[in-house]
């Protein structure tokens, strides 16, 4: 059942995609390897909320969040990472911890890294830990309409 959401889209949509099958895995480092997809082209996905509200922000699998630095670009004062208690009822149709980077899909914001806009194709979890969907960046753009923003990474 997972990933159906997202795949049913992507179909409705005639949008071109190849999805890639592993062996269950949990980090996006992990992932990216399993899948022979480079970790800068790897788009993890971690749930923030943004003044009480769920958000999505995309980044490389090979970099992670600075919050103080999210805080200022967003001019927003209250960041921080969601719970999993807090998300686990948003992704009725995904495994926890391998959402794709589609809010819209979720009824939330996208903020994307300003550095996968340099990626030809991405790739990411398709809402299960055995999933990943790889698509050019262009059309997950097109798609999504995502916030970009240069995060701060470290």
């Amino acid at each position: 059942m997972a990933a159906k959401l997202l795949k049913e889209f992507l179909d409705r949509r005639g949008v071109k995609y190849i999805s890639i099958q592993h062996s269950p895995a949990f980090t996006a480092q992990e992932i990216a390897e399993l899948s022979h997809v480079s970790g800068r082209d790897f788009a993890k996905t971690v749930i923030v909320k943004i003044d009480g509200a769920l958000a999505m922000v995309v980044l490389p699998a090979t970099r992670r969040l600075v919050m103080l630095d999210l805080c200022e670009l967003l001019e927003k004062p209250h960041v921080r990472l969601a719970t999993e208690d807090e998300f686990r009822s948003a992704f009725p149709d995904c495994e926890l911890g391998a959402m794709p980077p589609f809010g819209y899909l979720y009824g939330m914001t996208t903020y994307v890294a300003g550095s996968l806009t340099e990626e030809q194709e991405i790739a990411f979890n398709a809402g299960t830990h055995r999933e990943v969907i790889k698509m050019r960046f262009e059309d997950f753009a097109a798609l999504v309409k995502p916030v970009l923003l240069d995060f701060v990474t470290t």
